[in-house]
């Protein structure tokens, strides 16, 4: 056997790069202060000049060669791709060299106005909502510590119910005749009608019908508006159910929802170059902010960013709490997940075309404009790139295209150690929150049709009807949302066919590859993981929403004589798992719980450990579990991934199938 020795003098020259790269990042954690922006602009410098080497690389030693061939056409279409989402990357690495967190802000300047608390309207928007879900919202408005508020249910759908509902819970309620502008027409119906109130309130704040506030939202918030030129205070939206993806995979316990990088990382971040924007639910407005700037904004279907943009160009300012202070429903379903992002992208080329566009006169600073270009750049690049990254390998398996004419040293040496590096980077800056392969997944998952979505907004951005998220609903079945699952089931059978091929037969687009043929077969394998995992996600496995406490507690147990504490391992509004003495099944009595009361239950079940009991709460009793369940606490879900709790969560998620 012949030994080659250049090439393995390559491959321990890239081994090199690999090893001194994983050496300085791991001492990353030692001497990085993630809130010192001098340290942030180090790291993201670095890994600037590393993404530059990588695409100066993939530019000059890497395309086929220039001519009127096949080869060429796909080597560059690919390049293109993945440099225009390396621009939308670079952009990304400016705004994250930079954060800024209010939390101490807040504090210094809790109670600013003095005895007199300003007047707040909370805004309740609702379309088709069902009362499960209006109501914890509602009581989680009116348990808001701040007292001079008023909440106001908006109902788009007139339902008499809904009217009914709220008058008996002390809420003001408003509908109009139509429903012209959408959403941000139902809250500019809204303001004007409070503008003919004897006192208009100071300040707005709004929620989502399924957004329940934590007690301390309002005055938290309102801390912030000590500077006269704040008009708008967001903070972050978290979940109390697992989204699709997560749930569909049965990571839920292990892996952050999707939205924590932005919420967590991205908006800090923004807020550092002041140029955090407004996100619809869990704001508040400055009332004379809104009324200079006419109302919400109607030529966006997602009105809250251009809200902002409208702000900044009167020269008010918005800014960013990230303090976990509200939480709502994430989409349950996988076809409502990806046509809200759709919606938030289609609505983001809207603004791109509008008169609040960077190419437009307005006045915007650089800084806002380059905002909105940056978002247009995720939307129009990151997606269709990551379709392009499952599909281009398949060239080389059947048409013997080489698109990437690399050696695996070479390889190894740009890509592996701009990709190491950026890893490390990211475990330092944002722990736990980017997984290779989940987070190519739940790029993946709803890229066609947010591509389609981004350039059908760039070239016709008017005329477009605003999508409801639907929220609740029957989810106890399975459910295989196949005309998402399609396109990467093909891929899927295309890229396995590719590889049995390959396997069998020895020249199957070998031809001419050389040493590159490992590094296609590495990509190949790769994607084939990506797509699996694409194509598992989009079986949909049963649920109902359920929020469970987040930890056990104690209560005393009253049946007849008989007075036990129990230790409550999950509580409902309507059920307790107790570990300790069982009582048959049927046995009544009360259970004593912190902050609710004596509530009735009844035994229904035996355990492995204890018994389920049914809870009957009074109307008072049941609020008091609202409040508590939904409008206190620490913020909801997980924060950063678990590679054990991840490991474990697929593996049941795919015995599961294998059982079914």
């Amino acid at each position: 056997m012949m030994l080659n020795f250049p090439l393995l003098s390559e491959l321990g020259s890239s081994a090199t790069h690999l090893l001194l790269a994983l050496g300085i990042g791991m001492t990353l954690p030692y001497w990085v202060d993630i809130r010192n922006n001098r340290h942030r602009e180090i790291l993201l410098s670095a890994t600037f000049l590393l993404a530059m080497r990588y695409i100066w690389w993939r530019g000059t030693e890497t395309l086929a060669p220039v001519g009127l061939t096949f080869d060429m056409l796909a080597s560059y279409a690919l390049f293109g791709f993945e440099l225009l989402a390396m621009v939308g990357t670079v952009s990304s690495y400016v705004i994250m060299s930079r954060l800024k967190l209010r939390s101490e802000e807040a504090d210094h300047h809790v109670g600013w106005w003095g005895e007199d608390e300003p007047r707040v309207a909370i805004l309740i928007a609702t379309y088709n909502e069902d009362l499960d879900i209006l109501e914890r919202t509602i009581v989680g408005a009116r348990a808001l510590r701040h007292r001079n508020k008023e909440v106001l249910v908006l109902d788009d759908s007139r339902r008499d119910w809904l009217r009914d509902y709220c008058a008996s819970q002390g809420v003001r309620y408003m509908r109009r005749p139509d429903n012209k502008g959408s959403k941000a027409g139902n809250i500019n119906h809204c303001l004007d009608r409070l503008a003919e109130d004897p006192v208009p309130p100071d300040f707005v704040a709004v929620l989502d019908a399924d957004f329940v506030p934590h007690r301390g939202f309002i005055s938290r918030s309102l801390a912030l508006f000590h500077d006269p030129r704040v008009g708008l205070v967001q903070t972050p939206q978290h979940f109390f159910n697992a989204d699709p993806i997560q749930h569909n995979l049965g990571i839920s316990q292990s892996y952050p929802d999707e939205q924590r990088f932005f919420f967590d990382h991205m908006q800090p971040s923004r807020d550092g170059w002041g140029i955090a924007f407004c996100c619809g639910t869990s704001s508040i407005c400055r009332w004379t902010a809104l009324r200079d700037i006419g109302g919400l904004p109607t030529e966006s279907v997602t009105e809250d960013f251009m809200l902002t943009l409208d702000l900044q160009d009167k020269g008010w300012k918005s800014v960013y709490l990230s303090e976990p202070l509200t939480e709502g429903l994430a989409p349950e379903g996988l076809k409502e997940y990806v046509t809200q992002r759709a919606r938030w992208c289609l609505g983001l080329m809207q603004i791109a075309r509008s008169r609040l566009g960077p190419l437009s006169r307005n006045n915007l600073r650089l800084r806002d404009r380059w905002s909105v270009v940056d978002s247009v750049l995720f939307w129009t690049t990151s997606f269709p790139f990551r379709i392009a990254v499952v599909v281009f390998p398949l060239l080389y398996w059947y048409f013997g295209t080489i698109v990437v004419d690399a050696q695996l040293a070479a390889v190894l040496t740009y890509f592996g150690v701009f990709f190491l590096w950026g890893q490390m980077v990211q475990r330092v800056l944002m722990p736990g929150m980017v997984v290779p392969v989940l987070h190519d997944v739940s790029q993946l998952i709803g890229a066609i049709p947010i591509s389609r979505a981004a350039f059908t907004g760039l070239f016709k951005p008017k005329g477009h009807p605003f999508s409801v998220t639907a929220k609740g609903g029957d989810r106890t079945g399975i459910t295989v949302q196949w005309q998402l699952m399609m396109p990467f089931l093909i891929l899927l059978v295309l890229t396995i066919v590719a590889l049995l091929l390959g396997i069998y037969f020895d020249r199957f687009s070998y031809q001419d590859a050389g040493d590159g043929k490992w590094v296609v077969l590495f990509w190949t394998i790769y994607n084939l993981f990506v797509l699996a995992m694409t194509v598992l996600a989009c079986v949909e496995l049963p649920r109902r929403e359920r929020h469970i406490a987040d930890l056990p507690d104690r209560g005393i147990l009253i049946t007849g004589g008989d007075i036990r504490r129990h230790w409550i391992i999950a509580l409902t509004i309507d059920e307790a798992r107790m570990r300790g003495k069982s009582y048959p099944v049927g046995t009544e009595g009360v259970l004593r719980l912190r902050d609710v009361g004596d509530v009735a239950v009844a035994v229904i079940a035996p355990t492995v450990d204890g018994m389920r009991v049914r809870l009957m709460p009074t109307a008072e009793q049941r609020e008091a579990l609202l409040v508590r369940f939904y409008a206190e606490g620490a913020a909801p879900g997980t924060a950063r991934s678990q590679l054990g709790g991840l490991l474990a969560g697929l593996g049941r998620r795919l015995s599961f199938n294998a059982r079914r």
